[in-house]
């Protein structure tokens, strides 16, 4: 079976990078490079699911989206 989770790296302020998958809750890792982050982070995603397995939880289902806003000087308003 595959699961497929969405998954945020970000630079930090250490210069390294931050990876997450909302839909785990406390599955969070970091690397080095970003290809680092990103190979730490599946395996990060592996050995959660595979403890939720063996303890006989349930997987959850990542029900977020990504959505991208994009405002310009004239969508600013200053409150006063």
């Amino acid at each position: 079976m595959n699961y497929t989770f969405r998954t945020i790296i970000e630079p930090d302020e250490k210069g390294t990078y931050h990876g997450y998958a909302p839909a785990l809750s406390g599955c969070h890792t970091w690397g080095e490079t970003l290809e680092d982050t990103q190979k730490n982070l599946k395996d990060a995603i592996s050995a959660y699911v595979a403890s939720l397995i063996a303890d006989g939880e349930q997987i959850p289902t990542d029900r977020g989206f990504e959505s991208f806003e994009t405002i310009g000087e004239r969508d600013l308003t200053l409150a006063h």
